[in-house]
């Protein structure tokens, strides 16, 4: 049941990001096929940029992708019913989750939404531009949660701490 849980956690979670990445790349190619003016293309490299490094760096690769990666191997080594049924939620933070991993899993959730209505406002090629950075964040956010869900399942030791509450020494 183990497997089973940590599998549908990765997919849910892959899923989800994945389904993101679908949505907004081809509002990013539209805006890219349009005639940019030298202001929009400034934007485009310092926005695309400050995404890599804000989202992917320091968002996934140092903060979501470990702890996630971290309760991707939690859920593994100790399924729990409700734990691998809503593998996906629990590998987010949402719930069995330290207090102040269950906050920012909610607020970023909350903060997400409110931002994705307010794009939408934006007109083209703004709106694209905007999207280009996302999909490059969570694109560097993909391969890292892959690649560190790999380090935790199939390594002697992973570093990182799932953030269960009754952990305090990383299981």
């Amino acid at each position: 049941m183990g497997w089973i849980g940590a599998l549908w956690g990765l997919l849910g979670v892959l899923s989800l990001l994945g389904c993101a990445i679908y949505r907004l790349a081809p509002r990013a190619l539209e805006a890219l096929n349009m005639e940019l003016t030298t202001l929009h293309w400034i934007v485009l490299v310092v926005w695309v940029l400050f995404m890599l490094v804000a989202e992917g760096y320091r968002g996934f690769q140092k903060k979501f992708s470990p702890r996630t990666a971290a309760r991707i191997k939690h859920v593994r080594d100790h399924p729990k019913v409700l734990h691998v049924i809503l593998a996906p939620l629990f590998c987010m933070g949402y719930f069995h989750a330290q207090r102040k991993t269950r906050i920012i899993a909610f607020a970023l959730t909350f903060g997400i939404v409110l931002l994705v209505i307010m794009v939408k406002f934006a007109p083209q090629p703004w709106r694209g531009i905007i999207d280009a950075g996302v999909v490059l964040g969570l694109t560097y956010g993909v391969i890292s949660l892959l690649i560190l869900t790999a380090r935790a399942l199939f390594s002697a030791d992973f570093p990182h701490s799932p953030e269960v509450p009754e952990s305090t020494d990383g299981n």
